[in-house]
């Protein structure tokens, strides 16, 4: 049964262009089904999560990634009484915005894009859904529901100023209300991603020998979970061993938010959306003495993971790629597809519009692609090998 504060599709304040409903999907369901067959959802298959795309064909990728998100949000949606689609959508949308090679790509476009106003991932899930997407007759982007949108935009809390420009560029005619919280489906969303990446990195990291089991195993949450495995599996065997304990830490993680969440909400007692978006804070959390210990286990990755010197040799060449991209087509935009032409166009004389024009298209690229295009452009090899 629904709670009388999940975003009830029957209720929701509609789309931006008008449309007739379907006969046999919700608003939700229609927003979740347009993500999955949005090209930016397709091009999420090789883009970076933490490895580069072609590194192993076990590492995740932002498509992964955000199906593993999406599972964890319908999981704890469905608990906790929200509606399940609302919540899958958001998660499904959260990480379109990812340029090739993930965050060393975002930060090389944010310097990049400096004096144009920036880049921001969030910002620019928000550009694909409602502009960049273009596939239908009637209008430019997917033309999702308001409670969508508003759940891709702020999923992590309020957005303050300095608003992104490109999502400042949509509220101006969608208002979504940036001051505030999003619904509970969103911010279901948003603890699903922590949970999911804090979860599959160290798979990854362990995959890519960066790190042991027992190094693990000496950190907070982990070491209980280990030794769990240990006394219900003496002498299970190392890869077994592992993801046995691994899953125990997911469950945890899990079944820690939905127990914050649900006391939030109990403590709150919202009758409505409307009153979870105007509680002036988070209702999904994680309880503190967890969130200590993940801010153990996140220095621990950072410090063994993200900045291991294969990683780093890594981020450093494809820097390069995304460094020596954006000169190229701002110096010489014919190189863009037909199809950016008459954006390019319409640019003329606008340095800042073609800046913005060739972010987008930088943004889209996956990492092979920006790789081969930054070889056919510059003439220059950037040694991408990979993993041994």
């Amino acid at each position: 049964m629904a709670a009388p504060f999940a975003c009830d599709p029957g209720l929701s304040r509609g789309r931006l262009h008008e449309e007739s409903g379907s006969t046999f999907r919700s608003p939700f369901q229609r927003d979740r089904d347009r993500i999955i067959h949005a090209s930016a959802f397709r091009r999420l298959k090789h883009k970076t999560q933490v490895f580069v795309e072609h590194e192993g064909d076990y590492f995740r990728t932002r498509l992964t990634h955000s199906i593993e998100v999406a599972q964890v949000a319908r999981t704890m949606a469905k608990t906790l009484g929200l509606n399940e689609e609302l919540a899958e959508a958001v998660a499904l949308a959260h990480d379109l915005g990812h340029p090739p090679f993930g965050h060393t790509g975002e930060e090389a476009l944010q310097r990049l894009m400096a004096p144009y106003g920036g880049f921001d991932h969030n910002a620019q899930a928000i550009r694909i859904v409602t502009s960049l997407e273009r596939h239908y007759a009637e209008w430019d982007g997917l033309n999702l529901t308001w409670e969508s949108l508003e759940g891709i935009a702020k999923h992590n809390g309020p957005v303050t100023d300095p608003v992104p420009w490109a999502l400042a560029l949509y509220d101006r005619s969608h208002d979504l209300e940036l001051a505030t919280h999003a619904s509970a489906e969103a911010q279901v969303a948003a603890l699903s991603d922590d949970i999911a990446y804090n979860n599959h990195d160290l798979h990854d990291g362990l995959r890519a020998e960066l790190f042991s089991t027992d190094e693990l195993a000496e950190l907070p949450v982990l070491g209980d979970c280990f030794g769990e495995v240990d006394r219900l599996y003496p002498g299970l065997n190392y890869y077994r061993r592992r993801h046995e304990a691994l899953r125990r830490f997911f469950g945890v993680l899990v079944e820690d938010v939905l127990s914050v969440t649900a006391a939030n909400l109990r403590d709150l007692a919202p009758e409505t959306p409307e009153d979870v978006r105007g509680a002036g804070r988070m209702m999904a959390r994680f309880s503190e003495g967890l969130w200590a210990d993940l801010n153990v286990i996140r220095r621990f990755l950072f410090q063994r993971m993200y900045r291991a010197p294969s990683v780093v040799e890594m981020r450093g060449q494809v820097t390069q790629v995304v460094e020596g991209l954006f000169p190229a087509f701002m110096a010489d935009p014919s190189q863009l597809p037909k199809q950016w032409r008459k954006d390019v166009e319409a640019a003329e004389g606008d340095e800042t519009a073609l800046a913005r024009i060739v972010s987008d298209y930088i943004a889209g690229m996956t990492d092979r692609f920006a790789i081969q295009t930054h070889e056919r452009l510059t003439g220059r090899v950037v040694v991408v090998a990979p993993r041994s």
